[in-house]
This record gives structure tokens, sequence and C-alpha cells, in this order.
């Protein structure tokens, strides 16, 4: 009995010490530096920085390919984007649906705080996102995508005039919602920084509202075509004529390009890239560096590299579409300069070198945009050279390849003011493609290796995943775009 007491007194005294030693446990282990609860700042960065990595990988590794901007070394198997075969899902589908989890999040988070900038920047990284996925796929899921969360994991896909539809509203919305005042109360932004007030302003947020309407101009020059259908031309014509309520990119300053700080973790994604995969495996075309080299082009000095040929440096390019046989030997041929590789400017999304080509074939089109397209042509070009860091020569628009062509056909003039935008988009995700699906500009020669039954690709087909995790709703959508594969076109193309 005696040592069952004992034992027993043991116990509570056992229980006792780790009462005391567990009672304040919670307020002795919290992180002081960590946060209570998740805010929108605390996903903004990184999500940024994703997005951002995303897009200019796609453009690189797609976008160049497809658009004779450069070439593989070697082709033997018959296939390769520089001859029109698109794989299934090539493209940004699962990166950017995984982001835009995240957009959500930073959504409905903000609603529920009434940060109102908060909700406007997920409303623009939303049309941001969804304008791509559109442009590349055609249908996609939309209203009821991101909904895993609430059981819906078999969303519908959305028509594209709908999604386009609901992107420009989204994208009103943002614009009525930022407040310039304002400072982002949790911080978090690395694209503008507008987490600070200086003399009653936020400048970042001045540049997000500009953002949004640029954004919003190049959606509805996409969409040109389909003017009967959702007003495009009185939305047009009401930005261009209130710069007050609709502002858009006015300098170099403003620009959506995500500035890699050289910082762990947020390094440019190819600054550990091995030689072998940034520029051994691609050259350059001929077709890209040729009218570089013609016009004098400044950029190539920092985009390109140079090698020796009979003892002199010079910028060579290499064909595109080639014969199967034809193998480019390593380094004798012009790739990408590694300088691009700690490039803090690469994270380009969108410039204002785009909004002044923008409004280049506006003007052309009879917009009153303040300019003549010649005058917005030469501004597009001048706003790449110091977006890339480089000096316009002085005789750069009296060259014969360059020269604005004032009394030409309509025609002459848009391919003229295309052929520059294509330049200017180097690194841009899909815009060149975009662009080119849209105008027929620039006029790319076929390869002599580009079977004669591939075509120019259209749209990239549905990933092939999509059969076994969500087919029912995807072959709704083959069936209403009368297909699956890269010849067919999507809404605003037909």
């Amino acid at each position: 009995m005696k040592r069952f007491k004992i034992k027993h007194f043991k116990l509570v005294l056992i229980l006792f010490v780790l009462s005391a030693c567990t009672k304040n446990f919670e307020d002795l282990n919290t992180d002081p530096n960590r946060p209570k609860q998740i805010t929108p700042g605390v996903m903004l960065g990184q999500l940024q920085y994703r997005l951002v990595n995303s897009s200019i990988t796609q453009a690189k590794s797609f976008t160049h390919e497809l658009m004779q901007v450069d070439a593989p070394r070697s082709s033997t198997n018959g296939v390769g984007l520089h001859r029109y075969v698109i794989n299934p899902g090539e493209a940004v589908w699962s990166s950017f649906y995984d982001g835009m989890t995240d957009v959500q999040d930073i959504y409905k988070t903000s609603k529920v705080l009434e940060e109102n900038n908060y909700v406007a920047i997920s409303l623009i990284y939303k049309s941001w996102i969804y304008s791509i996925l559109t442009d590349l796929y055609g249908d996609v899921p939309y209203s009821k995508a991101t909904q895993a969360a609430i059981g819906n994991i078999y969303p519908a896909f959305d028509q594209q005039k709908d999604i386009y539809s609901n992107l420009l509203l989204n994208l009103d919305s943002a614009n009525n919602l930022i407040n310039t005042t304002k400072a982002l109360t949790y911080g978090g932004d690395l694209l503008y920084n507008a987490n600070t007030v200086s003399g009653g302003v936020n400048p970042g947020m001045v540049k997000w509202k500009k953002f949004c309407n640029s954004l919003k101009l190049r959606l509805l020059l996409r969409i040109s075509k389909r003017d009967g259908e959702l007003n495009v031309n009185a939305q047009i014509a009401a930005i261009l004529a209130d710069p007050i309520k609709y502002p858009v990119f006015t300098s170099n300053s403003d620009e959506a390009i995500f500035r890699y700080p050289g910082i762990f973790p947020y390094y440019n994604p190819y600054y550990n890239q091995r030689q072998l995969e940034w520029r051994d495996g691609t050259y350059f075309t001929k077709f890209f560096l040729d009218k570089m080299v013609q016009d004098n082009d400044p950029r190539k000095s920092v985009w390109c590299t140079t090698v020796k040929v009979n003892g002199v440096d010079v910028y060579q390019g290499i064909e595109s579409g080639y014969p199967t046989t034809t193998e480019y030997q390593v380094g004798k041929n012009t790739s990408y300069n590694d300088v691009m590789k700690t490039m803090p400017q690469l994270g380009v999304m969108m410039t204002y070198s785009e909004i002044e080509s923008i409004k280049a074939e506006l003007a052309l089109k009879g917009f009153s945009t303040g300019k003549t397209a010649k005058q917005h042509y030469e501004d597009a070009i001048t706003a790449s050279m110091k977006q890339w860091g480089v000096t316009l020569p002085a005789n750069y628009f009296t060259q014969a390849g360059v020269m604005y062509p004032t009394g030409g056909t309509i025609a002459n003039q848009l391919e003229r003011i295309m052929v520059q935008k294509y330049y200017a988009y180097f690194f841009v995700d899909y815009q060149t493609w975009f662009e080119k699906r849209r105008t027929g500009y620039p006029i790319l020669p076929r390869g002599k290796g580009i079977p004669v039954e591939n075509k120019f690709p259209n749209r990239v087909p549905y990933p092939t995943y999509l059969q076994s995790l969500n087919n029912e709703n995807l072959q709704k959508a083959v069936s209403g775009m009368g297909g699956d594969n890269s010849d067919i076109k999507v809404w605003w193309a037909k």
C-alpha cells in the first residue's frame, strides 16, 4: 500500500511538472518574425517571381524557336517547334494554373481584409495569366477553375469570348479599385515596390494603374476583329481619350519588368544554367540576326555572342526548319550572351515599347492617339533600346530597313511596325506568336526541312493528362472548338 502511494505521488508530481512546463508553451515558442496569419504580402512577392520565371522560360524555350529567333543546333528526329510540330500542353498550363491558386488566395484574403490595392493587383495578374492561357489554347477552365477546395475538381471550360469579356471587366474593376495615395499594408510587392507612400502618393500603385490599362489596351487590340461582339473600338477610344482615368505607360520607368535583385532566392532563373543548356545547343537564326546586322542594331551586342570567321568577330546565324541531315558545329554560330544570365531586367511582362507600337498601329487605323503612326513607331524603337541599355545610333531611323514608309500602303506600314515589335518582344512570353497569328507579320521564311503537311500553328493542343483528369469537360471544349490540334483557330482569329 505504501509502495502504491509513493508511485501515485510520483505520477502526480510528473503530471504537475509537465503541466507547468507546457502551460505557456505556445507563448514561449512563438517565432516573433513569423506571421500569425497568411496575408497578401506574404504570398505576393514569391508569386511574382514564379510567374515571370515561367513566362520568360517559355519565351526562350518555345516562342523563340517557333518564331525563328533561334533554332536548335541539331534536330534529327523530324520534329521540333522550328518545323511547326507542337506537342500537347507544351506551354504554361500547369505552372500558370498553379499560380492562379495563389492569385485567387490573394484576392479572397484581400477582400476579407478590405485591402483594395491587393484586390486590384490580383485582378491584374488574373487577367495577364488567363489572357496568355486562352491565347495559347482557346477555351480553357476559367469561371470554375481554382475551386478544388470547395469540391469542384472537374472545372468546365469557358469559351474564349466569355473569358475575354470578363478579363476586360476585371481590368476595369482593378483600375477603379486602385488607391494611389495608400501604401500596401503588408508590403510584398517586388514588381513596383508599391509598399510606401512618398509625398502623399504611392508611385508604385500609380504604375500598377498604368500596367492595368496598358494590359487592357493589349487585349483590346488582340480581339479587334471582334469589335461588333464586344464593342472593342469604343473601349480603345475611351482609354485614348482619358489618360487621367485610364493612364497607360508613358516612359520606360513604368514598364512591368520584374527586376531580379540577384539575392537569394530571387535570382535570374538562368543564373546557374550550364553553357550547354544556355547557348551550346541553340543558335540565333539568319532571319533574326541578319536584319540586326544590316540595321546596325545595338541590341545585338547585349543579346548575342560573336564568333570568329577568318579571324574577324562576326554575328552569324543558322537556318530554321532545316533538313534532318543538317547539324551545326558547336561554338561556330552566334548564341545567347552570358551577360543575360545575371541581367536584372530580364523578367519582362510588358514594356513601354509595346504600348508605343500599339499606338502606332492604332494611329495607322485612324484612332486619335496624339501623335502620328511614324512618331509612335520611332518612340517604340527608342524605348526598346533604352530598355536594354543601349544607345540609339544617330542615323538609325534613316536606314532603308528601318525608315517608316509614310507614303506606303497600310499593309506596308503595319508590317514595318510589327517587325520592330517582333524584336522588342524579345523574352516576352508568347506575344510575338500571338501577334503573328493576329496580323500575319513578320513574314517568316519556310525552312526546307519543314514537311509540306506542317502548317504554321494557331494554338497549342490541350495537355494529354486532361483526358484522364477532366475528360468530360475536355471533350465538350474540343467539340465546341472544332478539334484539338494546332490548326484550329481561336475565337479572335476566326
